[in-house]
């Protein structure tokens, strides 16, 4: 009897749900809505999207496993590591959006093509600074001129790289605060790597002394200040410039080569106060400004108070 029951409770509701099923998925959901020369569908929108997710979170875990592998490699260096991966993050996700473009809108390369094309033609009139930017962010991974963890000074900010993206360059400066750098400005205007090609770097120290100074011994006290001092190379050893004869000064600079350019600022005060010990040991005086009045065809009367009114102001 319970057979009968359930056969017959089969017969009556499954079947009209497996009907209210295909009606559902065929007029509803797989029904195909036309759009210019598109057609779009419920179901066909929904896959696309899953496409897409799926495209970048592929792409972000490929990235995970390929700087896992390289990081392994401690010849390879880490900016290649970085560019290796954002490479591969933007094929990943450009194969999904091509993939997901097709499935959700039925679009062929061709019409792909011409969808980028007239976004090309957007981006001329309205975005060219965008477009800018994102060539120049492929620039500086191809050419490589600026890489993660360099050392870098734009205008007067200074800092270390800390990303590369498609748009913009993440800059982080000694107080440990993110400058936000478009990538057009990096290729277009003048930026100082500290930690590009050859390692040494050498530092410049500008100093006057007074006009009365003797120019040996500041040559000699100068080239003794370099003996010492941390992170400063014997070799190139370091020099001394006679500059110039200033308004009321002479002017030196002192040469000294580093193998740690990243650190030139702590360098640089480093040698500064050095200086200021041993001109102090030796008499060398620093130079002040110093201005001379003359009159000509006239005099100057000074106001000076009498000794009655000094007395008069000590006893008040």
């Amino acid at each position: 009897m319970g057979i009968l029951l359930g056969e017959s409770f089969w017969l009556a509701f499954a079947i009209p749900f497996k009907d209210l099923a295909k009606h559902i998925w065929f007029d509803y959901l797989n029904h195909a809505f036309q759009i210019g020369n598109a057609k779009v569908s419920l179901s066909s929108l929904v896959i696309g999207i899953v496409i897409a997710i799926v495209a970048i979170l592929l792409s972000r875990a490929t990235c995970r496993l390929i700087e896992h592998r390289i990081a392994k490699r401690h010849y390879i260096d880490a900016g290649i590591r970085y560019t290796v991966s954002r490479l591969v993050h933007y094929l990943i996700v450009s194969v999904g959006v091509v993939l997901a473009l097709q499935q959700a809108f039925g679009l062929d390369l061709t019409s792909i093509a011409v969808l980028f094309t007239a976004l090309s033609v957007g981006i001329g009139f309205g975005l060219q600074h965008l477009a800018s930017d994102i060539a120049s962010g492929f620039i500086l991974l191809f050419e490589r001129p600026i890489r993660v963890g360099d050392r870098v000074t734009i205008g007067t900010d200074e800092g270390d790289v800390h990303s590369i993206n498609l748009r913009t360059t993440t800059v982080m400066t000694n107080d440990r605060i993110a400058l936000i750098v478009p990538n057009s400005n990096l290729v277009r205007e003048r930026v100082v790597n500290w930690s590009y090609g050859d390692p040494r770097a050498r530092l410049a120290i500008p100093i006057s002394v007074a006009p009365d100074s003797n120019v040996d011994l500041v040559t000699k006290t100068l080239l003794r200040v370099a003996d010492g001092i941390d992170d400063v190379l014997k070799q190139p050893e370091p020099a001394v410039q006679f500059l110039k004869f200033g308004d009321s000064s002479l002017d030196f600079r002192l040469l000294v080569w580093t193998s740690k350019p990243r650190s030139h600022v702590q360098i640089k005060s480093d040698v500064n106060y050095r200086i200021e010990k041993l001109f102090r040991e030796t008499g060398i005086q620093t130079s002040s400004a110093q201005f001379d009045i003359r009159l000509v065809g006239g005099s100057l009367e000074l106001d000076t108070p009498s000794e009655k009114e000094l007395v008069r102001a000590q006893r008040d």
